[in-house]
């Protein structure tokens, strides 16, 4: 057998569960009709728990359809662009379905981004109007973005009495260190209460027709395989696509019938398809948290009798050594997922011994509508991300070519599917780059460098070329490099991943002064100026200062030679 025809046979296909199908047909369907049939098969059931607030499928479709009216009321309109700067919470879900309602597409945008980087994924994105939480507005506003509506909430809104009546307390329990007073929210024609809208609203919806192959419904924004931040096309089939393959991958979930922990943020495309989309498309129930708080989520596991779990790799490493991680019954749960980064063997085993269930790995990209591969239940490979899920095709070419390698070998992963992205938005160039037409078929490569063994499991060998993983964010040198080299005083700059149990990497520059600075500029004065314009995350944890940085023959900065110094 050549090469090509090794992954054309899909050896992966014996290995799945009983009962998984190989190609599950997909509806031809909007987002929102989806949840419009889930909502007429469950009107009554919770689909939402916040903080103890518990909120219908049909209360949540009845908000959507009263926001997609007053939205509609301010001429939003199908193909617009509407930007949801929001913490995991009801009024996430509501815009995020009120919007996709009216043909509109939603850009999901960190909540710890800065001014700068909002402005940057607004504009680009072409977004009319934003919703933000109120603790947001000032980023929001700083940001001079043109916009013909801003739309604020506040997180307690739908919060039960009592905890309302507690109001900071309580707030300060779930946000930590973060700023809660509330600040001024101007008043002026187009800055808007979410929950002003909410009740004018007395619009009927306008008919809109969506084309679920064209139309883009969701617009994440992601480092890509290739450099700077992309906006990802996600059309409707992409993530109805989605949605099937992940509930065919998972046999053992009835629908209707599990409680998941919902603490993923929703602007990650994690959080956004894997947990909220499918969850709520298939009846399930979220328990939602703003904020990733372990005493809050263990608690929940056990009072809301959660039946699947998904994490990241840095979750259950700390998990793993938490106090009050025996209270919960772990065997118990159907599930238990790490995604979003490289789980290491040594926390697989540490959490095994500990709880005495094991933890199944996937993997996924913005640009494949969050998930491509997982482990199967039943016959799960350590050191392995897993087989294919449903409908999806995986094989590994040569790095930048389009050659096959035999499978055992390495090389750079590509896949093909519906789950696939239309492209990078407004970025034909960078979409042409990450396509490659084999035999008439569109493929789309990953930049991630991996091997397939004989029976169709996929193992990591290493990443795309310059991704930092820190606490399952994707953090690129570029981004970082790009900041460093606009100060005054630095000369060069190479910034790379140093491997690290407990977050994945850690973000280490290698800066060179000018002549000038060498001795007057401390680590903690770079620190403190990339704070200045990059989200906390981004920020390096090791700042070196060196005389000289190694260079590629054509004089660049090689990031290469400095991983590989620390690879030893």
């Amino acid at each position: 057998m050549d090469s090509k025809s090794a992954y054309l046979s899909r050896p992966w296909l014996k290995f799945y569960e009983p009962g998984v199908p190989s190609n599950p047909e997909v509806p031809l369907k909007s987002v929102p009709q989806a949840f419009d049939e889930a909502t007429a098969k469950y009107g009554a059931k919770t689909a939402l728990v916040f903080y103890g607030r518990e909120i219908s499928f049909r209360e949540l479709q009845e908000q959507t359809e009263r926001l997609a009216g007053a939205l509609a009321g301010l001429g939003i309109k199908k193909g617009d662009r509407v930007g949801l700067y929001l913490l995991n919470s009801p009024q996430f879900v509501i815009a995020y379905f009120a919007a996709l309602k009216l043909g509109c597409t939603v850009t999901p945008i960190s909540p710890v981004y800065t001014s700068h980087e909002v402005k940057f994924q607004l504009e680009n994105s072409g977004a009319r109007v934003v919703f933000c939480q109120d603790i947001l507005f000032d980023k929001v506003e700083r940001s001079g973005a043109a916009l013909d509506h801003i739309i604020v909430t506040n997180v307690s809104e739908y919060l039960p009495g009592l905890k309302k009546f507690l109001g900071k307390t309580f707030l300060g329990k779930i946000f930590g260190d973060i700023k809660i007073a509330t600040p001024d929210i101007p008043r002026r024609g187009n800055v808007h209460q979410f929950q002003d809208l909410l009740a004018q609203s007395n619009k009927s919806l306008p008919s809109v027709d969506i084309d679920p192959m064209v139309d883009i419904a969701a617009l994440p924004y992601t480092g890509g395989t290739t450099g700077n931040p992309k906006g990802v096309m996600l059309t409707h089939f992409n993530m109805i696509s989605a949605q099937v393959s992940g509930q065919a991958a998972f046999p053992g979930f009835e629908e209707g019938k599990e409680v998941i922990i919902a603490f993923l943020p929703f602007f990650h495309i994690y959080g956004q398809v894997v947990l909220m989309l499918n969850g709520l498309i298939q009846g399930q129930t979220l328990v939602l948290f703003t904020t990733p708080d372990t005493e809050g989520i263990l608690e929940a596991m056990e009072k809301y009798k959660a039946t699947v779990f998904y994490g990241v790799p840095t979750l259950y490493e700390y998990l793993k050594d938490h106090k009050d991680t025996n209270k919960v019954s772990w065997k118990r749960l159907k599930m238990l997922i790490s995604g979003a980064d490289t789980l290491h063997e040594s926390t697989m085993k540490d959490w095994e011994k500990r709880t005495g269930s094991s933890i199944t790995e996937g993997y996924g990209l913005t640009e494949t509508c969050a998930a491509s591969h997982v482990n199967p239940r039943t016959r799960p490979k350590a050191g392995s991300f897993g087989l294919p899920i449903p409908n999806v095709m995986a094989a590994v070419v040569e790095p930048e070519g389009s050659d096959f390698v035999t499978p055992g070998e390495t090389g750079e992963l590509i896949l093909k599917g519906p789950n696939i992205m239309l492209g990078y938005w407004n970025k034909p160039e960078e979409s042409a780059k990450v396509f490659l037409d084999i035999d008439g078929e569109r493929w789309m490569r990953t930049g991630d460098i991996v091997r397939m063994d004989e029976e169709g499991y996929f193992h990591f060998f290493d990443r795309s070329k310059d991704l930092i993983k820190y606490k399952g964010y994707s953090v690129f040198a570029k981004d970082i490099e790009d900041v460093l080299y606009e100060h005054a005083n630095i000369k060069a700059a190479g910034v790379i991943g140093v491997p690290d149990p407990a977050v994945g990497q850690k973000i280490k520059a290698i800066v060179v002064l000018q002549p000038e600075a060498r001795g007057k500029l401390s680590e903690e004065d770079v620190l403190a100026y990339c704070r200045e314009s990059l989200a906390e995350y981004k920020v390096p944890h090791i700042i070196e200062f060196r005389g000289e940085l190694p260079k590629t023959d054509v004089g660049k900065v090689s990031r290469r030679e400095l991983r590989d110094e620390h690879a030893h």
